[in-house]
């Protein structure tokens, strides 16, 4: 998959160098210390990280403790939880970073309405204490839950027997989502994948998708650096944008104080991610990178690497927090 128009710098899509160095030491909201020294046998770990990633505190399959003790046997020295619209998972992802040795970075993925789209903000280096960005989560949070018992309830007005507390079970008390209606969908026989469940039910024009409460990019982004975080738009082309429309947008953004740009994502190719790193360089922006790992609710995604080819250098994440505020 290419952006039209974004292709245009040959040198973008030449091999990164090694970053060299220790690894970052910790501060603030980052916790565990500096990343420990990674035995020769997996050498080729070393300095890799994730900058995206999601836990049962909002709609993956993995804890908090257990995707930093995966973030640990995949050889990687930090790993940002940017679970959706909340901060819930990170005193425990905090405590199970220390105990392995991986460099937390706290984060959260706000949804954004963007016409009749929706974009997503990832959030790094927030504190999961009260702020203007996180008494906000509050409100999108309880805003979910109501959300939720109307899919529940049009699914059933379907004759779909699906309750809330099945829905409830399977997100294993962290924060409930669609991933979630879609897991009791799947367990149930009504589909035969998470994405079926998406595809006939609870996608964007589908019977049970409903709108919730989003923010506005703007808000969101003057949101996270009140709150002492900085703000980069995920995965870019899911907005749907072709290249030349989705460079205005974006220097829009950057216009409204965006601080960096998921150009290394997990499901994008060499050429788009070449060209999207071509991009933020046009504009200003920091390079960012993550798998977006869900654990089972996005299979074809691991952990560090996505489908293989993911390689983020620990230095994007020097430079991204060279751009926190004050």
């Amino acid at each position: 998959m290419q952006v039209n128009g974004l292709i245009n710098d040959p040198s973008a899509s030449a091999a990164r160098p090694a970053p060299s160095g220790p690894p970052p030491a910790t501060n603030g909201t980052h916790s565990g210390g500096a990343a420990p020294r990674v035995p020769p046998e997996n050498l080729r770990f070393r300095f890799v990280i994730d900058l995206h990633s999601h836990s049962t505190a909002s709609d993956g399959s993995d804890s908090p403790s257990e995707l930093m003790a995966l973030a640990r046997r995949q050889g990687l020295t930090a790993l940002a939880l940017t679970d959706h619209d909340t901060v819930e998972g990170l005193a425990e992802a905090r405590t199970a970073a220390a105990e392995v040795g991986v460099r937390l970075v706290q984060g959260c993925e706000l949804s954004c309405e963007v016409g009749d789209a929706t974009m997503h903000l990832l959030v790094y280096f927030l504190a999961d204490t009260p702020g203007p960005l996180q008494d906000r989560l509050s409100g999108l949070q309880a805003a979910r839950a109501d959300r939720n018992e109307r899919i529940v309830a049009v699914l059933r007005d379907h004759g779909v027997d699906v309750t809330l507390g099945e829905v409830l079970e399977e997100a294993g008390g962290g924060s409930v989502g669609r991933p979630h209606v879609a897991g009791v969908l799947l367990r149930k026989g009504y589909v035969s994948s998470v994405q079926e469940a998406f595809d006939v039910w609870l996608g964007k024009g589908k019977p049970a998708y409903l709108e919730r409460d989003r923010l506005l990019p703007a808000e969101a982004i003057a949101l996270a650096h009140a709150s002492g975080a900085v703000a980069v738009l995920a995965h870019p082309t899911s907005l749907g944008f072709d290249g030349p429309q989705l460079e205005a947008f974006v220097a829009g953004l950057a216009t409204d104080g965006l601080d960096g740009m998921e150009c290394e994502y997990g499901r994008y190719d060499a050429d788009l991610r070449a060209g999207l790193r071509s991009l933020a360089g046009r504009l200003g922006l920091a390079v960012t990178g993550g798998s977006d790992y869900h654990g089972r609710y996005k299979p074809d995604l691991a952990l560090g690497t996505a489908r293989g080819d993911l390689n983020v250098p620990d230095d994007l994440l020097d430079a991204l927090e060279a751009r926190r505020p004050g």
